[in-house]
């Protein structure tokens, strides 16, 4: 397989997260998965757990991480389900949990986030869904890479969406002090730091034996739409149904099965820098209007070297 072959497999937009772990056996490896208490989270800690993973589900509500847990263990049979807190805005809660952590990490979904939410930043001055869905999964990812490099082929998955074909990262402005605020472009931002992110950690972290992957998981009605209209979705269907998109709602064990492809399937071993949709590698964006395919600005190295630095420093 050369850098530039296209990756496929025999799954699909339809397939869900069981199905596509059908006949693997995870037992001895260890996951995380941010938001694991909602939404693809927690169908991807299922599957991850009804193959034989060791899940930790990092969430903000602890009460409902225990509530999803239990439930997991219930229809999957794998008592090795735990819940950890972390708050992805809260750098505070992003150390505290590298610091518990103990032993290889074998995989570290990415999965948490916040779209389209009013302006709002952190106590530090950044602009929030930037923060919660780029720099603090960066945080946790630099800060368990000890972790990874500790397992035997360990894998990150930068869970991203098609909105990050509405704006690259304004490195001039990305907290929108000089621009007004924009929750989809802000959205849209944050999302194309989590491709630029699997970029520049591919390269890093290749001699490490650390494969790192991005995705768009799909449309799925979830809580991660809690800022969004019901209007304001169905305005987004009738735009995508009008630039001639065959638009369908997943199911969230449909969302989820292209993140635990990423996260555990053999057919991805040693595929590493890639962004997936609907089970395959995605072609590139190369129809304004379209709303699917990956973006040249996501993929571009210079780019992702530049986010590199300034999430180091921030």
């Amino acid at each position: 397989m050369t850098a530039n072959t296209r990756i496929t497999t025999p799954f699909t937009a339809q397939s869900t997260a069981a199905e596509v772990l059908e006949g693997v056996d995870l037992t001895g490896r260890r996951a995380i998965v941010t938001g694991g208490a909602s939404g693809i989270g927690v169908e991807t800690a299922r599957a991850l757990a009804a193959a034989g993973a060791e899940v930790t589900l990092a969430v903000r509500n602890l009460d409902a991480g225990a509530a999803t847990a239990a439930d997991i263990i219930a229809t999957s049979g794998n008592k090795q389900v735990f819940v950890a807190p972390l708050d992805l805005a809260d750098r505070g809660t992003v150390t505290s949990f590298v610091t518990a952590w103990e032993g290889p990490l074998h995989m570290l979904v990415n999965n948490a986030g916040v779209m389209a939410c009013p302006e709002a930043h952190t106590p530090d001055g950044w602009e929030l869904q930037f923060a919660t869905n780029h720099l603090g999964h960066f945080a946790l990812a630099t800060g368990l890479h000890a972790a990874l490099a500790a397992a035997d082929g360990a894998r990150v998955v930068s869970v991203s969406s098609t909105a990050h074909l509405r704006s690259p990262v304004v490195f001039e402005d990305i907290n929108f002090r000089e621009r007004a605020y924009e929750p989809w472009s802000a959205y849209g931002q944050s999302k194309t730091a989590n491709v630029l992110f699997a970029v520049e950690a591919a390269r890093r972290w290749a001699d490490d034996g650390i494969t790192v992957n991005a995705l768009m998981p799909g449309g799925i009605r979830t809580n991660l739409q809690r800022y969004v209209s019901d209007e304001e979705l169905d305005r987004l269907r009738a735009a995508a149904a009008s630039s001639g998109e065959d638009f369908r709602w997943k199911t969230t064990e449909q969302g989820a099965a292209t993140s635990v492809l990423a996260a555990a399937s053999p057919l991805l071993d040693g595929v590493t820098g890639r962004y997936f949709e609907d089970c395959n590698e995605a072609l590139p964006n190369d129809t304004p209007s379209a709303r699917h395919g990956v973006a040249s600005y996501a993929l571009d190295p210079a780019s992702a070297a530049r986010l590199w630095e300034l999430s180091v420093n921030a």
